[in-house]
């Protein structure tokens, strides 16, 4: 029988502070992730055409657990035509990573990213092709288009994990389409020991870090209410619920014995990305649950990127005092706590 490692909760390898789990199941997540785009032209890349720096300082963070999540936010592709609508390309908020890039995501330990969300599509089915082909090279399970609604990881050589992936997008598999995502939940739960649900939501910047438990619009588009969305798929037998898309901190619910992470922000995104304020720190969410998804325990390691664009560990901790501040307002009720070291735990 499979004995699973223990469960070290712990921001990096120095820290003392840490919370030890026996048979569990480790899963790392965090927000959005653009590691530079060459459209319009190469000025978006970063220095010497190398993404490696921008998060290389949080690799052991992120190779730990069991399982890396992210958001994928653009295409791969080298050669892909801009098929989104734009008045003036120059200006126009569109993103095409050259294909070498995904290497970084492997060397840093990814395996499950979502694909789901406002810039997968942006240029067209060729580059959305090309990003599967190479994921799938790189044996980083993705999910969240109607090409790939849906993948299914084996882990540890016993645990079986379904992970899907919502949006609101065209392309994507869309979050207020009730029938598709009851179907899609309810395979997975069916066939996994473990369902792991994506969703990009909300609107966008500090002035939707809160969540209002009804839909939001931004620039008139129904973003969904996240809220509704999250509660639902747990009661349909989700285990853990992370979500993106705000480009900023949201607070974190347990809702049933299962983690609730509203909104990771922004992770690693170089240039066209705002990250004045709220939008330039972000969680990395390291979680414990039992083989069966219930949350054990946590712990936030807050993160920043710096003018060089260059993810570092935040010594100032502002996204677990966001969080928590968030987490106090939004979910008094809520049964976990975030400490002022990052781990969350069980109110006993």
């Amino acid at each position: 029988m499979y004995i699973a490692a223990p469960c070290l909760i712990s921001g990096n390898s120095n820290d003392n502070d840490t919370i030890i789990f026996n048979d569990t199941i480790t899963i790392t997540a965090v927000g959005d992730i653009m590691l530079g785009t060459a459209f319009p032209d190469n000025r978006y890349l970063p220095p010497y055409d190398d993404p490696l720096p921008l998060m290389s300082s949080l690799f052991d963070i992120l190779s730990q657990a069991d399982l890396t999540f992210g958001n994928l936010e653009g295409p791969f592709s080298d050669s892909a035509v801009l098929e989104k609508k734009c008045r003036d390309t120059t200006t126009c908020y569109a993103f095409r990573v050259p294909e070498k890039y995904a290497e970084v995501l492997y060397m840093a330990g990814f395996d499950l990213l979502s694909i789901a969300n406002n810039h997968i599509g942006d240029f067209g089915y060729k580059a959305k092709e090309t990003t599967s082909g190479i994921l799938d090279s790189l044996n980083i399970s993705f999910a969240g288009t109607d090409e790939n609604p849906w993948s299914v990881r084996l882990i540890n050589d016993s645990v079986k994990v379904g992970f899907c992936a919502f949006a609101p997008n065209k392309g994507t598999v869309n979050l207020h389409d009730d029938n598709r995502v009851n179907q899609i939940i309810s395979l997975l739960e069916d066939s996994c020991d473990i369902v792991i649900v994506s969703v990009h939501g909300g609107g966008e910047g500090a002035d939707y870090q809160h969540i209002t438990r009804e839909e939001e619009f931004y620039y008139g588009e129904n973003r969904g209410d996240v809220y509704t969305f999250a509660h639902r798929v747990i009661d349909m037998g989700a285990d853990i619920v992370l979500g993106h898309g705000p480009h900023v901190s949201r607070a974190v619910e347990l809702y049933k014995g299962r983690l609730i992470a509203y909104s990771l922000g922004n992770f690693c995104t170089y240039r066209r990305f705002n990250l004045r304020g709220p939008n330039g720190y972000a969680p990395v969410i390291n979680i414990c649950v039992t083989r069966n998804g219930e949350f054990l325990g946590g712990k936030i390691v807050p993160v920043y990127q710096n003018n060089s664009g260059q993810v570092k560990t935040d010594p100032q901790k502002r996204a677990i005092f966001k969080i928590r501040e968030l987490m106090m307002t939004d979910f008094p009720e809520t049964g976990i706590i975030i400490e002022n070291n990052g781990n969350i735990t069980i109110k006993h």
